[in-house]
């Protein structure tokens, strides 16, 4: 590729999670790119992410935005129309947060990577709002009406959308009419191995919030009496453990050495809420163990029904205990290799070749 000047939009900057990765392996690939962010915490990102020249949005000088950041949503149209992108060529935005919505120059590129379609404005605005306070309430619907015309609007300013997952896809299809390349993002698969001391438990690994449907789990083996444990902590973790029986263990946060020793360990993941694309899943996968999936969502581009898992397709108790029950029906038929193997296709090498594939592809359409 020609010499080119990148720049990388990434919404905040306050942690490392799914986004965060992608952006890792953004930066790994166009070591020269700068990045643009409303809100930076350089101690909370890699070392990778600090190498990288950062700017912000007047959103980081802001009080206490370091952590309030999500409160100043309505204010990022405007910042992100404040940056100046005109010398970049290529113009890369890694879209959950308002990011895609840059100006850039007439002869730029601009791919955006879109992890979701922000979940607070377009699907689940209805959670959003029943979940918030009064003064909230009033102010959310005239706020989301301004912010849902700005996201449809500013899609028009993409040059080519990638999605993580087909359901991703489809929303972006369904909120912005646009089409998309699917492009799973980066996991670090070489992190996880299989082990052969597996044991008799199943586990529940991540945020314990309304939307992942732990609820869903802790109800299903509280009937069952199966063995359970949880990893991770939220909102609802104080909440399931005065529902849960002894069967079901509570381990809060752990490790990253914890982790992956527990999911090489469990007989199986449960996985019961709709994700957009759902890294978990692949970590277990890769770690040789079979995923217990709700069937919708990222789930149905990393399961494999009766090869790397089983999924139900009802957010119930008694679909979620039927899919464990002819799990074990035929547990002797999951091959820990077959399913190692399956992991694969979802490693960082993965993601970095077939993203400059069509960054490649794109410019090269763009010149003709």
């Amino acid at each position: 590729m020609t010499k080119i000047k990148v720049a990388i939009i990434h919404y905040w900057l306050v942690n490392m999670r799914g986004g965060e990765n992608v952006l890792e392996a953004l930066c790994e690939m166009f070591p020269q790119a700068e990045i643009f962010t409303h809100v930076y915490v350089p101690e909370a990102v890699s070392e990778t992410i600090r190498k990288h020249k950062v700017h912000t949005t007047f959103i980081h000088r802001l009080p206490k935005a370091k952590k309030l950041y999500q409160s100043y949503l309505p204010l990022m149209p405007l910042a992100l129309q404040q940056l100046d992108l005109r010398e970049y060529d290529l113009v890369i935005s890694s879209e959950s947060g308002p990011a895609k919505g840059v100006v850039v120059a007439p002869t730029a590129l601009h791919i955006c990577y879109c992890h979701s379609p922000m979940r607070y404005v377009w699907d689940m605005y209805p959670d959003y709002l029943a979940s918030a306070g009064r003064f909230k309430r009033l102010l959310m619907p005239p706020l989301i009406h301004y912010l849902r015309m700005w996201d449809y609007f500013t899609a028009g300013g993409v040059d080519q959308f990638v999605a993580n997952s087909n359901y991703v896809a489809s929303r972006i299809q369904r909120y912005y009419r646009r089409s998309s390349e699917v492009i799973a993002p980066p996991v670090d698969t070489d992190n996880f191995k299989p082990r052969d001391d597996v044991e008799d438990f199943y586990l529940l690994f991540g945020q314990l919030v309304s939307y992942k449907r732990p609820d869903l789990a802790v109800s299903a083996f509280n009937e069952t009496g199966r063995k359970l444990i949880v990893i991770g902590e939220g909102e609802l973790g104080a909440s399931l453990k005065k529902q849960a029986k002894d069967n079901i263990v509570f381990m809060g946060r752990q490790s990253s050495e914890v982790v992956r020793e527990y999911l090489a360990k469990c007989k199986a993941l449960i996985f019961p809420g709709l994700e957009d694309f759902g890294i978990v899943p692949v970590e277990a996968i890769a770690s040789g163990r079979p995923v217990i999936a709700y069937g919708r969502g990222g789930a149905l581009d990393t399961v494999i029904d009766g090869e790397t898992g089983v999924f139900f397709y009802q957010q119930t108790t008694e679909s979620l205990n039927d899919a464990i029950k002819r799990f074990e029906q035929d547990y002797k038929n999951f091959d820990p290799a077959t399913i190692t193997k399956h992991a694969n296709k979802f490693s960082k090498d993965q993601f970095k070749d077939k993203f400059m594939n069509l960054v490649n592809r794109t410019l090269d359409e763009q010149k003709n």
